[in-house]
């Protein structure tokens, strides 16, 4: 039993509250909000800054970030039927591979404009949104000039010497077929049993099998190896520490990060629009000078701004770099990666 009736100030700050209330969720449901997961680390904190923030900013959109460690976690998410993250940032190879897995949400391309992005470089679900390059690195200390392509890289009588290639199989299937004289525009599809044949013919003189990006710079740097197939990205740091290195983008090879949106996020259509952002030649155009050794996926980025001679020379898809380098297909390794990876891992364990 109520012994008094509330006074009439009283009914009025109640009603407020009340107001509040209500009005309070309406707001929050009208902030859009897209959080993005990517590996974190110096790569997501550039990748923050040259594209998802401004990308954020130009669609309204207030930007949350996360990391993940690979399929694995992104798979989890997926399953769990109501994912944290909205989209993902990771190599193109796993986003092929995650696509054939049904993990993505489709995208629309009438909101995502994709007329510069290579047809190599998307799929139904999934965009590349920055490039990187494989390439010949060696010291020079050791060689006067290093070798020009593949096919001199395995060419030990000519460059004797301890080599380092990674454990994992994507990319360097690639490079062995390659180096076994597999023209550039004939490499796909991947003849696994040819490429594994020319991974044996030089692994006595594989020194290392390396196992990151750090590792494999690391090798390098010290001396431990003498020549290495490694990432631009890793191997330009070394160089600008000033250790006897040099590398080229002869015969190198062009992989991706890409994005996509996971199988039933919370925030759909903002996830659509920062990743339409994010693959504009407007935003793209920025990578070239806030990412360095990475490069944009958009080829009308160069046609955005005016870039130094240096610039030019650094990113790895300028068009005179873009030039010399092989594509890689992620399509390919997202259905063929475990068909793979077993005789990859005996032929490095024998």
């Amino acid at each position: 039993m109520i012994d008094t009736l509330p006074s009439p100030k009283a009914i009025r700050l109640f009603l407020g509250a009340m107001a509040v209330s209500l009005v309070a969720p309406v707001m929050a449901a009208d902030e859009q909000t897209v959080t993005v997961a990517g590996y974190g680390g110096n790569l997501q904190d550039a990748l923050i800054q040259t594209l998802w923030k401004p990308s954020a900013e130009k669609a309204g959109l207030t930007l949350r970030t996360e990391s993940h460690d690979g399929q694995p976690s992104v798979r989890l998410q997926v399953q769990s039927g109501k994912p944290s993250w909205d989209a993902i940032h990771i190599g193109a190879n796993d986003c092929a591979a995650l696509s054939e897995q049904g993990m993505f949400e489709p995208l629309d391309y009438s909101v995502i404009d994709a007329s510069g992005i290579p047809s190599r470089a998307r799929g139904k679900d999934w965009i590349a949104t920055n490039s990187y390059s494989v390439v010949m690195g060696w010291r020079t200390d050791k060689f006067k000039d290093g070798p020009k392509n593949w096919q001199e890289f395995w060419d030990v009588k000519k460059f004797p010497g301890r080599r380092a290639l990674s454990v994992a199989p994507d990319e360097m299937l690639e490079v062995a077929l390659l180096a076994d004289g597999v023209p550039r525009d004939q490499l796909y599809p991947l003849d696994i049993e040819r490429g594994l044949a020319s991974l044996e013919k030089i692994k006595s003189d594989v020194a290392v099998w390396w196992t990151s990006g750090a590792q494999s710079s690391q090798l390098i740097k010290d001396g431990e190896v003498d020549l290495i197939a490694i990432w631009s990205s890793r191997v330009d740091s070394v160089v600008k520490d000033k250790a006897p290195v040099a590398y080229t983008y002869d015969d190198g090879l062009l992989g991706y990060g890409c994005m996509a949106i996971l199988k039933g996020a919370k925030n759909v259509a903002a996830a659509q629009k920062l990743i339409a952002n994010t693959v504009s030649a407007d935003i793209q155009a920025r990578i070239p000078t806030m990412m360095g050794y990475y490069g944009p996926t958009n080829n009308q980025a160069f046609e955005k701004a005016s870039f130094s001679a240096d610039i030019l020379n650094q990113s790895n898809m300028s068009p005179a770099n873009r030039a010399k380098q092989t594509m890689m297909d992620p399509r390919w390794w997202g259905r063929h990666v475990t068909e793979v990876q077993e005789d990859y891992k005996e032929l490095i364990a024998q």
